[in-house]
């Protein structure tokens, strides 16, 4: 693999590599965003000069699968205090409509600051349909974003509402189990 500084310049100044050469995680729309940042860099262009390290991961399969940010697992090996919010497609009209009742959206919700830290969606249009909690994540939100947002009816995308009441809730059971002193 090359090494690259934090403007994708090799060693010789005048030559940039990006994508695969430098390795992970050697995505195609990582690659993009480090070549639009080798050539700002390259030609003093004040567009962009940083690729965010919250990468969004698609996996087009029969369902399609797309994440970003934490995972359960991830909050277990950090030692994160966290929730997590499901909202499943066959509860969802657009599903309905669709045909697909095996899809999920999830989000992990930071159990203290509510803030979302980690997006994942199984099922159709799982790689678009991350974006909306990636905004979300990028912007700083929490999970109350998405209750206080309002989704065309029927789509996909309500999911994220529906996820996030089901957040809500674990961290609702949380306080009557533990009640505030």
């Amino acid at each position: 693999y090359l090494k690259v500084d934090e403007n994708y310049a090799t060693a010789l100044p005048h030559v940039y590599a990006v994508g695969d050469v430098i390795g992970f995680p050697a995505l195609a729309s990582t690659s993009m965003e480090q070549a639009r940042v080798a050539v700002c860099h390259a030609f003093s262009l004040d567009y962009k000069s940083s690729v965010l390290t919250n990468l969004p991961y698609g996996i087009y399969t029969i369902p399609e699968v797309s994440c970003v940010g934490e995972t359960e697992q991830s909050c277990v090996e950090k030692n994160l205090d966290y929730v997590v919010g499901r909202a499943f497609y066959k509860d969802n009209a657009r599903g309905q409509i669709t045909g697909d009742l095996e899809g999920m959206t999830k989000l992990v919700v930071h159990g203290r600051t509510r803030q979302v830290i980690g997006v994942h969606v199984i099922g159709e249009r799982a790689s678009e349909l991350v974006h909306i909690g990636q905004a979300v994540m990028q912007l700083g939100g929490k999970v109350d974003t998405f209750i206080e947002m309002v989704f065309n009816y029927p789509t996909l995308s309500e999911s994220f509402k529906y996820a996030a009441y089901a957040a809500l809730g674990e961290l609702a059971k949380r306080k009557s189990v533990h009640p505030p002193r």
